[in-house]
């Protein structure tokens, strides 16, 4: 079976689970997402792929809008995946979760001093001026927090958000693990990143200066962005592919997960202690296609504020 994918974190471990439970063997072409996607596409009924795999909702809910993908009939899937995590007509299903944050260093701010009900728009406040740090403009993270903030708020109020960053002097990082450095260096007193780059931080050291506040706790909740699959519609191994992404999603989901600190879609499963230990939060509703229809508009917005 040929799984064309687009995620990179330690994937060997769950998959070697997989074959040795079920002797199906397991081939992987790796890539960025649209490369894949079009490789599908120009491949047509001639294609090897039986299984899609991508990063970002978005890029999921492209795949369907795209007709690469086949829809599946699976109670497992259903019952295992929330409704928002998978496409309403069953063509692909996430199977891991990142939550996109606050971070802080806790020697230069408290708890209180965030805005608990809308959190990212509560960075515009004067008060952080040139004590924030960010990731780039370019970066997939970036695009779709805007996109679900032109969702939940509107253009016009994601657009003053997003100028109200740039008017705080917001540095500009190109990775989220640099983002984290300054925080614990004291460059920067906040930012915003994936929470497992800060659980992977702290295994190298226990004494990192960082530590998360779950944004918008007492509004729409945290921003919340997936990795999924979904069967290709030309697979020549459709029964076995569909057996991979349920197992992925039930007995596998730690195997799948726990190794980049990702939290499992599948609300029965536990996170890993790690990130457990950062505390139960309550998450925005994920909307793919708005993270999808709306990433051209998140990327005018971002131009239109001036963020680099």
């Amino acid at each position: 079976m040929q799984i064309y994918s687009a995620r990179h974190y330690d994937l060997e471990g769950a998959f070697k689970d997989f074959q040795d439970e079920t002797g199906i063997s397991v081939e992987f072409i790796s890539g960025n997402d649209a490369e894949l996607l079009q490789r599908i596409k120009a491949e047509g009924t001639d294609g090897e792929a039986d299984v899609y795999m991508t990063v970002d909702a978005g890029n999921l809910w492209n795949a369907g809008k795209e007709g690469v993908l086949r829809p599946l009939d699976s109670t497992t899937l259903t019952e295992a995946v929330p409704a928002d995590l998978r496409d309403s007509g069953n063509q692909w299903y996430g199977l891991a979760m990142r939550a996109r944050t606050t971070m802080y260093n806790p020697d230069a701010v408290k708890p209180t001093d965030f805005d608990a009900t809308n959190t990212y728009a509560g960075l515009t406040d004067p008060k952080w001026k040139d004590r924030l740090c960010m990731r780039d403009s370019t970066s997939a993270y970036t695009q779709s927090l805007v996109a679900s903030l032109i969702d939940l708020d509107g253009r016009d109020q994601a657009l003053a958000t997003v100028k109200g960053w740039v008017a705080n002097g917001v540095d500009i990082k190109s990775n989220d693990v640099e983002l984290l450095k300054a925080i614990d260096a004291g460059q920067c007193d906040v930012g915003i990143t994936n929470h497992y780059y800060l659980a992977r931080e702290l295994e190298k050291k226990a004494d990192l200066k960082v530590k998360p506040f779950w944004a918008s706790q007492s509004g729409a909740g945290t921003h919340v962005n997936i990795s999924g699959a979904g069967v290709v519609r030309s697979s020549d191994n459709p029964a076995q592919a569909q057996q991979l992404i349920e197992w992925l999603a039930t007995k596998g989901q730690s195997a799948f997960v726990d190794g980049n600190h990702e939290y499992p879609v599948n609300e029965s499963v536990k996170p890993e202690p790690v990130i457990a230990g950062f505390g139960e939060f309550t998450r925005m509703p994920l909307s793919a296609e708005a993270y999808g229809s709306q990433n051209a508009e998140a990327v005018k917005v971002l131009s239109e504020a001036g963020y680099k």
